[in-house]
């Protein structure tokens, strides 16, 4: 239960940011706003893949990366159901990101980006919420398995 909850919370705080930012424009209001001398909010729309990369033009293209992005997503409830520990909220991060994103590429056709962090004249690559926690989530995995304690031994 407490996965579906994390799911859930994720997706819809993910969403309630887009939506924020998306009426903001929507009255006229530029989304060009300069928090930190590091940390801008602009919005710009994702055809591609997190962090802008695959973007596509052509339409077959979008919705074959689409049907895959939604066959990752089963993988990543299949996933869910059989981790234990840790590792199944850190899952479950990933995956109400990941269906926040989703939802986007399926309801407007791309997804709504507007976090910029730079250093100067050097701009990473523009993100939003969703792509924070499916990064978190990754990162969380990659270092259990790094840290994990190997649970056979090796005696030979």
């Amino acid at each position: 239960m407490k996965k579906i909850i994390i799911i859930l919370v994720t997706f819809f705080l993910d969403r309630g940011v887009k939506i924020y930012l998306l009426n903001l424009q929507a009255t006229g209001t530029d989304i060009d706003y300069y928090i930190f001398p590091f940390l801008n909010f602009y919005l710009v729309w994702n055809t591609g893949i997190g962090f802008g990369l695959i973007s596509l033009e052509s339409n077959i293209m979008y919705h074959m990366l689409t049907v895959i992005i939604l066959v990752i997503n089963i993988v990543l409830i299949i996933f869910l159901i059989k981790s234990k520990g840790i590792a199944a909220y850190l899952v479950a991060l990933i995956i109400g990101g990941s269906l926040g994103n989703l939802f986007d590429r399926i309801y407007y056709y791309a997804v709504p980006d507007f976090i910029d962090l730079h250093f100067g004249d050097f701009h990473w690559f523009i993100f939003n919420v969703a792509d924070i926690f499916i990064t978190v989530g990754i990162i969380g995995l990659i270092f259990i398995e790094l840290f994990r304690k190997e649970k056979t031994s090796t005696n030979v």
